[in-house]
């Protein structure tokens, strides 16, 4: 029996195949073969089609089918993750009405402020854990201001991987954690949080049908199975933003774990079994993909919007007028090139919308210090690189003071992470020891199909095939070294 994990991120789209029984996966895709765009037609917009989401699937699913000699009718379950806090509208024929706004757009911040101040902090942060911010439905709140004639024809709204989904069985569902990133979720009661939508003044009818995360969700339409070369019998049974799903990817399940990731987001992740929150709004509160109402797991999020994407932007500045671009692994090397502190250059990463450590605050990039005559390439890069970690552990030092920390922090072996000068920094910064683990997102979401459709009995059998390929322990000495540059740093925000 065989288990298909789609993740969908906003620069490619990655697809697992994974072998039920040896519980290792057989292949992995990844589509388009360049990066996807994302459109911005205004200043602090973030827009992508999820029509060209669903093309990208049918391409990856075909290549999966080409690069093995699978029987693809024995595909039986389908898990899907996707990027975060993105609003997806679709009409009665759950056809979109407009470009999904995705996680990075801030149009919506001041909205969800202004709900914030309305409905009051002290009941915002009891029900929901934090403020409406610029989640989805502030979102969905901006297109009934702006778009009335697009608003009135909405039959649901739904998040990235709901829209896969919808397209693969034709029915419209979303997740009870999709509903807590979406600032949807009653915390205190367990429920959907229509004070929220009273107060925008959004109907509930609007909202899809409600499903766990871990079950047999919805069959795959018979036509699309067809399209697709799989089994008619195949059932999504997992969903999950890509936070969670990447913290589940690594067998994060219990309270004092703690996940990371650096694609073109930089996340940390620690589970709690409290209803933790920041009451300055800095980090998020999630409800974890195993929660359940006995066996409490909230996902605490720390969220950095410029990281993967600063990386990105440093190669196509350098490979300007070249006729390839510098791939990642040149840059590794320029920043494995320079010393800690990069000889006082400083990089300040925030340039991809408002950031959430700064409460939904607009924040640009910037770099400090630099002297012409001292500062080369391999100063730029690595400095980048600091900027990037010092970001995130601003946002892991919020977390401690809620009560969220651990002394081991896990993550895939993949973007930022392949990076030997970006690990150094991590560990040192953080006093931390680091986990690299031999999976992805993709991977991770096959085998939550398979443990949602009850193919694994528990977690512990869902995960013996999970290896980790190496740990990384901090030195004292560094740490202290990191410590005075990361104060420099801080104390110039």
């Amino acid at each position: 029996m065989y288990f298909l994990g789609i993740d969908l991120g906003s620069s490619s789209i990655k697809l697992s195949l994974l072998d039920g029984e040896s519980n290792k996966t057989l292949q992995d895709v990844t589509v388009p073969k360049h990066e996807m765009k994302i459109h911005a037609p205004k200043h602090g917009w973030a827009e992508q089609d999820p029509k060209q989401w669903w093309e990208n699937v049918k391409q990856g699913v075909a290549e999966l089918k080409n690069n093995t000699d699978v029987d693809f009718q024995l595909v039986k379950g389908i898990g899907i993750a996707y990027q975060m806090h993105g609003l997806v509208v679709v009409d009665k024929n759950l056809e979109p009405l407009r470009p999904s706004i995705i996680w990075c757009d801030s149009r919506a911040a001041e909205i969800g402020q202004q709900h914030y101040e309305a409905i009051g902090a002290e009941t915002c942060q009891e029900q929901i854990l934090g403020s409406p911010g610029n989640f989805t439905a502030s979102k969905l709140k901006w297109v009934k201001e702006n778009q009335p004639d697009v608003y009135a024809k909405i039959k649901y709204f739904m998040l990235p991987g709901d829209f896969i989904a919808t397209k693969l069985t034709g029915v419209a569902q979303t997740s009870t954690s999709g509903l807590s990133e979406a600032a949807l979720w009653n915390f205190k009661e367990n429920r959907l949080a229509t004070e929220i939508l009273d107060a925008m003044e959004i109907s509930t009818e609007l909202v899809p049908e409600v499903v766990p995360n871990f079950a047999e969700q919805a069959k795959v339409d018979p036509s699309i199975a067809a399209e697709l070369g799989i089994s008619n019998q195949a059932i999504v049974s997992y969903r999950a933003g890509d936070q969670p799903n990447n913290a589940w990817s690594l067998n994060v399940s219990n309270p004092g774990e703690i996940a990371t990731t650096a694609g073109t987001s930089a996340v940390i992740y620690g589970l709690s079994s409290l209803d933790d929150y920041d009451k300055n709004n800095r980090i998020n509160t999630f409800l974890h993909v195993n929660n359940q109402e006995d066996h409490k797991r909230n996902g605490v999020m720390v969220c950095i919007n410029g990281s993967g994407i600063l990386y990105q932007w440093i190669r196509q500045l350098m490979s300007v007028d070249r006729d390839e671009p510098l791939n990642y692994e040149t840059l590794n090397e320029f920043a494995k090139k320079s010393v800690p502190g990069s000889k006082g250059l400083r990089f300040y990463p925030f340039g991809n919308g408002v950031e959430r450590i700064f409460n939904n605050k607009p924040a640009f990039s910037g770099v400090q210090n630099l002297n012409f005559n001292i500062h080369q390439t391999p100063e730029f890069v690595r400095a980048a690189c600091e900027g990037i970690v010092f970001a995130m552990h601003y946002g892991f030092e919020i977390m401690r003071e809620v009560g969220v920390e651990g002394k081991v922090v896990r993550a895939g072996n993949s973007n930022l992470f392949l990076n030997p000068a970006f690990r150094e920094i991590f560990i040192h910064t953080t006093n931390t020891s680091l986990e690299l683990y031999d999976t992805s997102g993709s991977e991770g979401a096959a085998r939550g199909a398979a443990y949602g459709l009850g193919y694994y009995k528990s977690v512990e059998e869902t995960f013996k095939g999970l290896v980790c390929i190496e740990r990384f322990d901090p030195d004292p000495e560094l740490v202290q070294k990191y410590k005075e540059i990361y104060q420099n740093w801080k104390n110039n925000i």
